[in-house]
């Protein structure tokens, strides 16, 4: 086990993390990176040799979503035709106005990765330490958790066309350049295919997983934040334990040492704040598309599983690609929840620092603890468009009206 992770770590080793910003980007970014550069989707190697295998996969990709589209146009003629296009083309164009988001705002999304580096980040006790960890290790989970789900998905996509009664079938409906339904021809063709839908798959992977690692660093910080202003007066405290906590407010040189840290902590919840809202403006209208590609994809989907029941092997298919679908929107409505939440939890954590104790006297703190509740009494909501809150509540809605429209297309086949 110890030598194919040191092969992957050295067959995986990019600049990315040669030019990571510290080690707290480095413990989170890490596997998305050597992810991204093995599929060829690495933004920061820029050898010869990595150049033409990353053009050459994104070649692939547009030819194979050329060839998807126009299948779709000249040779769909049946319901299930359709539906099993849409299932093919939809996610793989929502992925790609996701890429070209990201690459538009790829500084910003640089900065938003190293911004743990900031000189107010601090993890200096054991309790900050171990949520951090928390993070990695959540983060960790759900990304192998995500790549296992599209990989099963994947490898069922690939044998379905090998177990069923269609001679000469191909993993998607496509149309090639030259005539392949021959026996000497039909290898090199599903080759192809199969080939060029890796990668194509593993593009949207990555990009869905990009998506998560962002949130949960975000996510990270605020927990951070909001123990450090819940333990303001315990951190402050070392150095004058001989005096009472009453008296404490009339010690100039802990009042220094108060208001410098209190500034501190303004300055890093601004700078999240700032990020946040950024992200969330730089996602509002990719994200209404993933809501739309995620709604249309269910019901297609579910169709697809449930007129397929007969075959197995594309039942399979269809029921994992579906767990897929649902699973990735899942993870991104409840993170974006869980950003709501933990920003607001600022609030309450700077209201029980212990400002009771007269430090509430002191010049600027009252106004400053007051400014920071207010802040954090408005809700910092990620959303699609500005329409649609992404949240658990946004996510049951979309699978219930998914079903209802799914329900609408079988009764229409039915009749």
């Amino acid at each position: 086990m110890g030598l194919v992770k040191n092969l992957w770590r050295k067959l995986t080793h990019t600049k990315a993390l040669d030019q990571s910003s510290g080690r707290l980007e480095t413990v989170f970014f890490e596997s998305i990176y050597r992810i991204a550069y093995v599929t060829g989707m690495s933004t920061s190697d820029h050898g010869i040799l990595y150049l033409i295998y990353s053009n050459m996969v994104k070649l692939m990709i547009v030819l194979l979503v050329c060839g998807e589209v126009w299948f779709g146009f000249t040779r769909t003629s049946s319901l299930d035709e359709v539906a099993a296009s849409i299932n093919a083309t939809v996610i793989q164009f929502i992925t790609i106005y996701r890429y070209k988001n990201m690459m538009a705002h790829k500084d910003f999304y640089k900065k938003l990765a190293s911004s743990m580096e900031s000189p107010y980040f601090d993890i200096s006790t054991e309790e900050r330490k171990k949520l951090v960890d928390f993070w990695y290790q959540t983060n960790e989970r759900y990304l192998k958790l995500l790549l296992a789900l599209g990989n099963c998905t994947l490898a069922a996509w690939f044998i379905f066309p090998l177990l069923d009664d269609v001679e000469y079938n191909l993993i998607v409906g496509i149309r090639l350049p030259f005539y392949y339904m021959t026996p000497e021809r039909y290898p090199l063709a599903y080759t192809i295919v199969v080939i060029s839908f890796f990668y194509i798959s593993h593009f949207v992977m990555v990009t869905d997983l990009k998506m998560q690692t962002h949130l949960m660093h975000l996510l990270c910080q605020f927990t951070v934040l909001a123990d450090c202003f819940e333990n303001l007066l315990r951190d402050c405290r070392p150095g004058f334990e001989d005096v009472a906590e009453n008296n404490l407010v009339y010690n100039k040189s802990f009042a220094d040492k108060y208001t410098k840290r209190l500034g501190e902590l303004v300055q890093q919840h601004k700078l999240i704040l700032s990020h946040t809202m950024n992200m969330r403006d730089t996602l509002s209208g990719p994200m209404l598309g993933q809501l739309a590609a995620s709604g249309t994809l269910i019901c297609f989907i579910g169709y697809q599983a449930t007129t397929t029941l007969d075959d197995i092997a594309k039942c399979l298919m269809s029921c994992l690609f579906l767990g897929y679908n649902l699973f990735d929107f899942y993870i991104i409505c409840r993170w974006c929840e869980e950003i709501t939440n933990q920003s607001a939890k600022v609030g309450e954590a700077i209201y029980c620092s212990g400002w009771e104790c007269g430090l509430s006297k002191l010049p600027g703190v009252r106004s400053t603890i007051l400014f920071v509740i207010a802040r954090a009494n408005r809700p910092l909501v990620l959303t699609a468009g500005g329409m649609y809150d992404l949240s658990l509540t946004s996510y049951t809605t979309l699978v219930k009206t998914s079903y209802s429209a799914l329900t609408v297309l079988l009764r229409f086949r039915h009749d």
